[in-house]
């Protein structure tokens, strides 16, 4: 294939895909001049051009696309970030569509994309609690070396707010990874203390002993793991480590309070 196939599968996948399908497009483009091999509807997910819902095929690009956009933020792209990424596509999807993956990923991260056009689409695509789940897999990009820079933040902040989440959620998300609020400054991975374990409930230290039950059962609606079984076995692991960051939380603010 010329040289321009990669222009051309990017045309192709914005015509049936929107952004998310434009850049697997030119990913895949891309890789059919590198002659890599890449199964096209693997990639693009254009196995049925007719669907109106996120596929399996966008679910993979789209974390490609998102992905990179973390790993890009503070102008250089960690070991321990690849490694992470290169890890959860294993878990997740399995040796040959994560290989498929991970090339596409190379291919992204040489380029600019927009993060709000796919933001948006994952939003009209994907419900809500599959969106919390991605973020919190974005943000284990970013403390995938013990720490989180500003420049990360911002970006997973930015993502945040296209994809539909609220910062009490952002917040909530990132004190499970050991970040108590959030401020441009840098945090280091550590112990949840009493305030983190408020902000992951999503409600003030002043907040009455009912209000933090309440809260307590809304999270556990929100983010229960039954909610994501449908994005694969990996997702719904980590699903269940935040259940438990959840269920750890209440149990602190229980004890500090002598809530029975």
């Amino acid at each position: 294939m010329s040289k321009y196939a990669k222009w051309i599968g990017g045309g192709l996948g914005w015509a049936v895909g929107g952004p998310i399908g434009a850049m697997a497009g030119f990913a895949l483009g891309a890789l059919f001049d590198n002659a890599s091999g890449i199964d096209e509807r693997r990639l693009s997910g254009n196995q049925n051009r007719g669907r109106t819902n996120t596929d399996a095929g966008d679910f993979g690009m789209s974390m490609v696309i998102l992905s990179a956009a973390v790993m890009k933020a503070d102008g250089k792209v960690m070991r321990s970030e690849l490694d992470y990424v290169k890890k959860f596509f294993l878990q997740q999807f399995g040796e040959l569509r994560a290989k498929e993956l991970v090339a596409a990923l190379k291919e992204v991260l040489e380029h600019e994309v927009s993060i709000r056009q796919v933001c948006m689409q994952i939003r009209a695509n994907m419900d809500h609690s599959s969106r919390l789940q991605l973020l919190h897999y974005l943000f284990g990009i970013g403390y995938s070396d013990g720490k989180v820079s500003p420049q990360d933040l911002h970006v997973l902040n930015t993502m945040a707010r296209y994809l539909g989440i609220s910062q009490k959620d952002f917040y909530s998300i990132n004190a499970m990874f050991g970040g108590a609020g959030y401020q441009y400054s840098t945090y280091q991975r550590r112990k949840p203390d009493l305030k983190a374990a408020y902000q992951i409930l999503e409600v003030d230290q002043k907040a009455t002993d009912d209000e933090v039950k309440k809260a307590y059962r809304r999270l556990v609606h929100k983010h229960h793991p039954d909610r994501v079984s449908h994005l694969g076995p990996d997702f719904t692991k980590a699903a269940k480590e935040k259940f438990q960051k959840i269920q750890e939380a209440y149990d602190q603010v229980k004890t500090s309070r002598g809530i029975r």
